[in-house]
């Protein structure tokens, strides 16, 4: 019975919700004034988010949280990262494979401190999360090595 069920489903071009595609977010652009930000965000947070800092390895909340979550833009709320995603990189920050969905992040070089990276920033709001980089794990291969002052977390049952 459950192999006719599931080729029933095939035969109709049904799939299963994991199966699924990754259905993007729309981009509702956030604008706001620096003393805005300064109000909204904690003053780490703003250094995050605003200013392009980094918060040092091994301080952030989620760098060592192992509880099944979502991550959100501290600045917008924006969904960025599923924990099913997140892995420890043993770098001191948390880490993720992918994004929770197609375009939930973006990327631009960054030519800072001497170096050639990838930076990791919110569509929505601009906000600065980290950077990116090509020695992750399979499937993807990526690192999206991400500050935790740039996340909020949503615990997911």
């Amino acid at each position: 019975m459950r192999r006719e069920f599931w080729l029933a489903l095939a035969l109709f071009g049904c799939r299963t919700a994991e199966s699924a595609p990754k259905r993007p977010q729309p981009v509702v652009e956030v604008k706001m004034s620096d003393a805005e930000w300064k109000k909204k965000l904690t003053p780490e947070q703003y250094k995050v988010l605003r200013e392009k800092g980094t918060e040092r390895a091994f301080t952030g909340a989620f760098w060592n949280d192992h509880r099944h979550a979502i991550y959100h833009c501290a600045g917008c709320n924006r969904i960025l990262f599923k924990s099913e995603d997140k892995f420890d990189s043993g770098t001191g920050w948390p880490s993720f494979t992918r994004p929770a969905t197609e375009g939930a992040v973006s990327t631009e070089e960054d030519a800072s401190l001497g170096m050639v990276r990838d930076e990791v920033h919110c569509p929505q709001c601009g906000g600065h999360l980290g950077h990116v980089f090509d020695d992750g794990p399979r499937p993807t291969g990526k690192r999206y090595c991400i500050n935790s002052a740039a996340l909020t977390q949503e615990l997911v049952k």
